[in-house]
This record gives C-alpha cells, sequence and structure tokens, in this order.
C-alpha cells in the first residue's frame, strides 16, 4: 500500500484507490437511493423528484466500478478494460451532481405553483429555463471528463477535457448564484405576503442546504482542475507536482462522494412528497389557504412526452389550459376568418 500523497506509475487513479472507502460509498447511494425509490411510490412523486433515484442508481454503479478499480488500477496497453471501466466509473460520479441541481430548480418550480401569487418567475418555464442551461452542462461535463479521463488521448486532448470541465463547472457555479437570486426574491415575497406555511419553510432550508453542498462540491472541482493537472502516468516526478486534489484520495471522499451522498440522505428526510400536494394545481391562496385549481389533461403523444423527459423539459412542454384557448382562438378557421374580415 502506498503512502497517502505518494503517486503509483502507471495508475489511472494517480495513487492505489481505496477498496474500503468504494465499499461503503457504494453500499451508502444504494440504501438512499432505494429509499428514493420506495418513497417516491410512497408519494407518487416520480415526475418532481424522479432524478434522485436515476442518480442513486448511478453513483451505486459508479462507486461500484470504483470497488473493482481499486483491484485493477494500472493502465495496460494490452488491456483496455481497467481504462474502460475507470472511465465508466468516473462519468457516473460526475454526471450526478449537475442532476441532482437540475431536481433542487425542478422542486423550486413546484414551490412556485404551490404560492403562485409570490412567484418571481413563471413556474411552468423554471424546469425548461434551467434543464437547458444544466444540458449544456451535462454535455460539457461528461465530455470533459471522458477526455481528462483518458490518459492515452495526449496531452492536448486532455487540455480540451480539463477546460471542458472547468468551463462546465464555472456554469454550474453561475447557474448556483442565479438559484439563490431567485430563491431569495420569492421568500422575501412570502414573508411580505405573511406567507407561513410550514411546507414551504422546510423546503426553503432543504432546497438552501442542497445547494450549498453542491456549491462547495463545485468549487472543490474548479480547484482541482487549476495548476498542474497533466496526467503523464510513466513520469513519476510529473505525478508527484500534480495538484494535491489528484494525488490525495480524501479529498475525492471528502468534497465529492461525501457531500453529494450528505445531498441525497436530507431528501430522504425531508422528501418533498411529504410537504408539497401532488397535485400542482392545489395552491395557496393570498389568504394563506389551499385552493384548488382547474386540473388539465395532458393530451401530448407518449413520444413528446419522453422527448420533453430527456431534453430536461426544454422541448415539447405542456402547454397551459390558457395558452391551449388562446391558440385555439387565434386559428383560422372558417367563422373567425369571416368576422374578421368583416
Amino acid at each position: 500500500m502506498a503512502e497517502p500523497g505518494e503517486p503509483v506509475l502507471f495508475s489511472l487513479y494517480v495513487y492505489q484507490p481505496n477498496t474500503g472507502a468504494a465499499i461503503f460509498f457504494t453500499i451508502a447511494y444504494a440504501v438512499s437511493g432505494a429509499f428514493h425509490v420506495w418513497q417516491c411510490r410512497r408519494y407518487n412523486a416520480w415526475r418532481l423528484i424522479g432524478l434522485h433515484p436515476l442518480c442513486g442508481l448511478t453513483l451505486t454503479a459508479g462507486y461500484g466500478l470504483r470497488i473493482w478499480g481499486s483491484y485493477n488500477f494500472l493502465y495496460k496497453v494490452d488491456d483496455v478494460t481497467p481504462l474502460i471501466m475507470f472511465i465508466l466509473s468516473q462519468c457516473f460520479i460526475y454526471i450526478c451532481p449537475p442532476l441532482l441541481e437540475l431536481a433542487n430548480y425542478h422542486i423550486l418550480g413546484r414551490i412556485f405553483y404551490y404560492v403562485p401569487h409570490c412567484s418571481p418567475f413563471p413556474p411552468g418555464k423554471v424546469l425548461a429555463f434551467f434543464g437547458g442551461l444544466m444540458l449544456l452542462v451535462e454535455l460539457l461535463n461528461g465530455l470533459g471528463v471522458a477526455l481528462f479521463a483518458n490518459p492515452s488521448s495526449g496531452t492536448t486532448q486532455q487540455s480540451v477535457g480539463g477546460n471542458m470541465t472547468i468551463a462546465a463547472v464555472t456554469m454550474q457555479l453561475m447557474i448556483i448564484l442565479a438559484f439563490v437570486w431567485l430563491a431569495f426574491v420569492f421568500y422575501r415575497r412570502c414573508r411580505k405576503a405573511h406567507i407561513r406555511s410550514r411546507s414551504v419553510k422546510t423546503m426553503r432550508t432543504t432546497l438552501y442546504t442542497s445547494m450549498a453542498l453542491i456549491f462547495i462540491r463545485c468549487v472543490y472541482r474548479l480547484v482541482e482542475h487549476t495548476g498542474h493537472t497533466h496526467k503523464d502516468l510513466d513520469d513519476i516526478e510529473s505525478l508527484r507536482e500534480l495538484n494535491p486534489l489528484f494525488r490525495f484520495e480524501v479529498f475525492f471522499y471528502i468534497f465529492e462522494a461525501s457531500l453529494m451522498l450528505v445531498n441525497s440522505i436530507i431528501w430522504n428526510i425531508w422528501h418533498p412528497g411529504r410537504f408539497l400536494p401532488r397535485d400542482y394545481h392545489v395552491h395557496l391562496g393570498p389568504d394563506g389557504n389551499e385552493v384548488a385549481g382547474e386540473k388539465d389533461e395532458d393530451n401530448r403523444p407518449m413520444w413528446a412526452k419522453v422527448v420533453n423527459a430527456v431534453t430536461f423539459g426544454v422541448m415539447y412542454r405542456r402547454k397551459a389550459p390558457l395558452q391551449q384557448f388562446q391558440e385555439l382562438t387565434e386559428r383560422p378557421t372558417p367563422s373567425n376568418r369571416y368576422f374578421r374580415e368583416d
């Protein structure tokens, strides 16, 4: 077993990975993810917080591959299996935080639906707006991690991958700041309107805590990619000059694995399905009492619903009843063409 911070030649991780830590986080994410699945079924909250079970499964797979990698961590020219498993593990682990952040934006939009008269942003457009931004972050993040994690790609491609990761994390930080500002404006309006709902207060505290954890993790990732980051696996002196965040595995488990696990657990404890109504038509009126609005049916074909979910709500969004009515009345039918000409 190598000393902490001492690089290992030809190690894909730079160091010799710890097996026990990988096992612990694999089990922890599996338990939290399974609990999220049960809660989504219990509260019928798949549309509200369905990204958490998905990320729980993905993170379990990522850390499970890291267990395998703790025994097969050396880069081999004649065997690409360790490299493929390493890249998959890195991608599974690093693509989830932006998705968990997107889940927070969806919950914020759901809270806007619950208190519509205090919303500073159209509730139905929160997911589409932030989903479009996070889709770009996911593309940059996924490509950046894949290029940077591949030691056979060369210095140029690793540099490009590192820059793409920095761009993705920087965008993520800016989006988080926009979220904080939007949430602050909303809760200030709630205070002025004397909204004292326990559900709103609980979701506010949970959202702020979750975003703080993701923000700290983003800062860690940004600092990680500064300084000397090129991995020359056959040069021990070059490896010793790497950023300490690359050379010490403990930083990864503190600022990546632990923070995202705590984030998952707090949503297990304060699950939004317990505090927000299942139907988003149920909302608080100006007097603080719940009001049931008029329901509308989702008449979109199945393929449109799938595309809408895959693009994080950017494409083929569900139209509000008022928008549908306006489109129908503005459509040139024989009767309304006659009256318009007249």
